[in-house]
């Protein structure tokens, strides 16, 4: 087990400046037309696969990491260069945590890789679990699952909706329903293979922020995919069921892993580091504005009002990243989050992005918010941490359920 410490090693400070030069080079020239476009933005992607950023076997080195900073790092350094194609570049990465969490190791080696494609054919892939009706209410969810045993295939019918690569995705991993009754314990992943017909892109969303990544509605009509794409397999499945079955007959006993959920724990510390990245990359804009803007001759930042704020916003970019790279280091050594440590990490990371970028636009006052000056942008992009994979409301809910043991609604 790798003893935690504070300190990048050799090979993790290599990374890091390798990521920082891309994000400085590549990701961030481009990041206002992509904006303004409003398109994903390939030619970056394949850039990032190029030079073998988006590739399994970087995010497979960075999710081994025996330090669990692998992917905080990465995730920091993409993002302070860009959120919006930042994302684009790491959002295939969630389906493929909805893989490493709920599949077998044959579905996991036969699908991952077909989520990134290589360098000459880059492909992405989206996971797809929230619904019109059922965001942070999972067990609303309406999405249906059918077991045709005749012919060993599932039948999958439904709406999904806010899926990052959603409709342009070479792989989709869709959460359904299989058993209603159990509610969010009957839910399952089914990997919907390239071409599966019944399979449609919805409405592609207009969004405030991060709007060079592609976030549509999934439209699943009689969907048939062959029973191997179940993940997990049907045997575990039904042993699963079988214990939320009697856990519900009982009224207690055995924690039942629902699917989504599964794969929203393994990545809420990530998310925290998006959130880190995008908050530094604001502050430091600030920093410099502050230090080369003149009023009454002399700089801003010698002013107290500037300077404390200066203050603030750097100790909370810190406190923010301490807290998700320990949940990180938590969940790379198999410590339990006895506290909600993922859920703390992801709440406080994304309302510091969002405080520090409104600050940043204040310290620069009416250039920042212009397009000419990139926090704008920023804060539009840092709405986002607070709403996906679990609003700071339902993070809330999750830490005073665990620390209570209450079922505090």
């Amino acid at each position: 087990m790798a003893e935690f410490t504070l300190d990048l090693n050799d090979d993790q400070k290599q990374v890091r400046d390798w990521l920082h030069g891309f994000a400085a080079d590549v990701i961030r020239p481009a990041a206002s037309e992509w904006d303004e476009r409003e398109e994903t933005p390939w030619p970056v992607i394949q850039e990032a696969a190029k030079v073998g950023i988006y590739s399994l076997d970087f995010y497979a080195q960075q999710f081994f990491d025996p330090t669990g900073l692998g992917i905080p790092m990465a995730m920091e350094e993409l993002f302070w260069g860009d959120a919006g194609i930042a994302l684009s570049i790491v959002g295939t990465g969630l389906a493929a945590v909805g893989v490493l969490a709920n599949g077998t190791e044959e579905q996991i080696g036969t699908w991952i890789p077909q989520m990134y494609g290589d360098a000459n054919d880059v492909k992405v892939a989206a996971f797809c679990s929230s619904e019109p009706d059922a965001g942070s209410d999972v067990g609303s969810m309406r999405t249906r699952a059918v077991y045709d045993q005749a012919k060993d295939e599932w039948v999958l019918n439904g709406t999904k909706t806010w899926a990052t690569n959603g409709g342009i995705a070479n792989v989709h991993v869709v959460v359904a329903v299989v058993d209603a009754e159990l509610g969010s314990k009957g839910h399952a992943s089914f990997i919907v293979p390239p071409d599966t017909a019944g399979l449609s892109q919805g409405q592609k969303f207009k969004k405030h922020g991060i709007r060079a990544s592609h976030t549509a509605e999934v439209v699943l009509e009689d969907v048939r995919v062959p029973g191997h794409c179940l993940l997990g397999g049907k045997e575990k499945l039904d042993q699963r069921l079988a214990r939320a079955r009697e856990r519900a007959a009982s009224g207690g006993g055995e924690r039942v892993k629902n699917a989504a959920m599964a794969t929203f724990e393994a990545s809420r510390p990530a998310v925290g580091a998006m959130a880190v990245g995008t908050a530094r990359a604001a502050y430091e804009v600030a920093l410099d504005y502050a230090k080369t803007r003149t009023q009454f001759g002399r700089p801003i930042i010698d002013n107290q009002g500037i300077a404390f704020q200066l203050a603030d916003m750097r100790t909370r970019i810190d406190a923010a990243r301490l807290l998700v790279w320990r949940a990180s280091w938590m969940a790379t050594t198999g410590k339990p989050f006895e506290s909600a440590e993922g859920s703390m990490s992801k709440l406080y990371a994304s309302e510091t992005a969002k405080k520090v970028t409104a600050q940043a636009i204040q310290i620069l006052g009416g250039n920042g918010f212009t397009r000419e000056y990139p926090v704008e942008r920023m804060h539009r992009d840092a709405a986002i941490y607070t709403i996906f994979e679990g609003t700071s409301e339902i993070q809330r809910l999750v830490i005073a359920r665990t620390l209570s043991g209450m079922p505090i609604r």
